[in-house]
């Protein structure tokens, strides 16, 4: 069997149970090398092969996966956060499908929930932001058309932006022309890593407050209102609200 295992952010601890138990049983682990905290590999058997992918091409990390299946051995594919958003996990489990492959994806813990716990801050607020938007800007792989960050602003969803650090400015900027400029906005660098850290601004300061920090990759952007904490108070724990809805 394949497993695609989501690695969590970083921090081991925010493993799934699944996951540490797939890890520690597995006989062949691909792993995302250039994103995934290293520290997971401790949870490996003696004896386990390990191949990192940074430097793989979709053939190349296919053919290790088939390799580790045929000779009758558990596979972990272990990619960084939650493999379904933004994990090129499709495309990987396209061709095992072709070449009648079993595979299972257990699930992992975000970027963007690590970087809000690291922030202390709720992404939804009452009266404010009911929707959160997951979303990244244009790169070496475009983005289609409508689906910027900057797109969803008029939303006043909360954004949480990925991959965007060294095209920052721009999309900020684009953000803030509807927004506005005092929209509280968030970086949070290797979110849950040992080496963690954040800046906290608006729209018409973070972007040179990441610049300042030498955030350049493993960059989690939040924008939105509901990062300066809900103004209205939620319906949840209010008084004339039944036990049933609590």
């Amino acid at each position: 069997m394949i497993h695609f295992v989501g690695a969590g952010p970083g921090d081991p601890e925010l493993l799934t149970r699944r996951a540490e138990r797939l890890l520690r049983g597995c006989g062949v682990c691909v792993w995302a090398g250039s994103l995934v905290n290293p520290a997971l590999l401790d949870f490996l058997p003696a004896g386990c092969e390990v191949h990192d992918s940074a430097r793989l091409d979709l053939e190349q990390t296919t053919q290790l996966l088939r390799d580790g299946h045929v000779r009758g051995l558990d596979v972990v594919r272990l990619h960084t956060g939650e493999p379904s958003l933004f994990g090129a996990i499709a495309e990987q489990m396209r061709v095992l499908k072709e070449l009648g492959i079993p595979y299972q994806v257990t699930p992992g813990v975000s970027s963007f929930q690590a970087a809000a716990a690291s922030l202390g801050a709720e992404l939804t607020a009452p009266e404010e932001a009911q929707a959160v938007v997951l979303c990244r800007t244009s790169g070496r792989t475009p983005v289609p058309a409508g689906q910027n960050p900057s797109d969803f602003a008029a939303s006043n969803a909360t954004l949480c932006i990925f991959l965007s650090a060294l095209v920052l400015d721009e999309e900020l900027a684009r953000i803030a022309a509807v927004r506005g400029e005092n929209c509280p906005a968030a970086a949070v660098w290797r979110a849950s890593w040992p080496e963690e850290r954040h800046v906290t601004g608006t729209l018409g300061t973070l972007a040179a407050q990441v610049r300042e920090a030498g955030f350049d990759r493993q960059v989690m952007v939040l924008v939105g209102w509901a990062l300066a904490g809900a103004s209205a108070p939620s319906r949840l724990y209010a008084s004339d609200f039944s036990h049933g809805w609590r």
